[in-house]
């Protein structure tokens, strides 16, 4: 979930408006590019590993009406459809003031699907068309894929980037710009070129509203995801490139670990492993003949979510240019698939055991 200021707000207008030469849809030896998207910037599998839900962050609809909605991508036939949404408002979903579904307009960003204590799975979704907003959706099957029930929503006191639901039915979800109102992005400012906090992580309980989780001022708070228990929370500091751990109940860091590029989403591998993803920087900071270690290039990394050690699972200097912006890596049998904020694609890459953190 990109959230870096001028240098790299500039770099995305300039790769939408000229992308750069990189391998064409389909099969290249151990990659398959999957064309077809738009702007798939956060994953999530079914709970039967079928499909992939994929959000659509078109950046140009931010606060407007002009909705990306979310992308329903069959693992098996290899292709991509919109996914339908139905409304029934539910009292046990969102915070009462929820004013109603915005419909076509949504502008997804970051998302987490979790099953409920009443056994439905839940797909909470960040929107920034219309209003700034966690949606509330429950993920249904429907011929011939899957359909999503809007339920609530809880209406936002900033911009969210990410969220995490926890077992009560709330979440956790990061404010990049919780502490600046949002100046920063695509300018350059005070807090944005320093090394002051910019945002945090905030806690919604259903029927208390949000609180501020201690500890968690930052510099771009990004992706973030909670343990199955809820009580380990796991936060990316994307400008510092680090990935933090924190114990939700005793409001504390406990650790945290470095990975060399900017990290945006993560997603849970296993259990006890998390996979992280991210751009390497910003073109303005690069050399003018180096497009592999900028915008264009990016890394994944493995984390151990016990012992917080990180272990490099891919980096793009290895091979061609494969897409713009990466934002995310999910590990699906013997595959990750890769995700990112700019772009038409899904990229698919070996998931290699031998490389797993330890």
């Amino acid at each position: 979930m990109l959230s870096l200021g001028a240098a790299l707000a500039g770099a995305m207008a300039q790769q939408s408006a000229t992308p750069p030469h990189q391998l064409g849809c389909g099969i290249h030896g151990h990659i398959e590019v999957f064309c077809g998207a738009r702007q798939p910037e956060d994953l999530e599998r079914t709970p039967d590993e079928e499909f992939l839900i994929a959000t659509e962050f078109l950046n140009q609809g931010r606060g407007g009406a002009s909705g990306g909605g979310m992308l329903l991508f069959d693992l098996a036939k290899k292709t991509f459809s919109r996914m339908p949404e139905m409304v029934q408002r539910d009292k046990a979903w969102g915070d009462a003031a929820c004013p109603g579904p915005v419909g076509e307009a949504l502008v997804s960003h970051g998302s987490s699907l979790a099953k409920r204590r009443d056994g439905k799975w839940a797909l909470y979704v960040v929107n920034h068309g219309v209003r700034q907003s966690i949606e509330m959706f429950e993920l249904r099957k429907s011929a011939p894929g899957r359909a999503l029930v809007w339920h609530g929503c809880d209406v936002a006191l900033h911009e969210y980037n990410d969220v995490a639901i926890l077992p009560d039915g709330g979440f956790v979800g990061s404010y990049p710009y919780g502490l600046t109102d949002g100046v920063g992005r695509g300018q350059q400012s005070g807090a944005a070129s320093s090394n002051a906090p910019t945002g945090y992580v905030a806690r919604w309980t259903p029927g208390k509203g949000e609180t501020e989780v201690p500890g968690t001022r930052m510099r771009f708070p990004n992706g973030v995801v909670v343990s199955a228990d809820g009580r380990y929370m796991y936060v990316n500091e994307f400008s510092a490139k680090v990935v933090h751990q924190f114990d939700l109940r005793a409001h504390s860091e406990l650790a945290h670990v470095e990975v060399d590029f900017l990290p945006d989403n993560l997603t849970w591998a296993s259990p006890d492993r998390l996979l992280v993803a991210g751009v390497k920087g910003a073109r303005g900071n690069c050399p003018p003949d180096s497009d592999r270690a900028c915008i264009d290039g990016f890394g994944v990394a493995e984390i151990n979510a016990a012992t917080m050690k990180a272990r490099p699972m891919f980096d793009s200097a290895s091979t061609e240019p494969l897409m713009s912006g990466v934002s995310v890596a999910l590990k699906v049998n013997d595959f990750i698939y890769l995700g990112a904020f700019l772009g038409d694609r899904i990229v698919r890459i070996p998931y290699r055991k031998s490389d797993a953190a330890q």
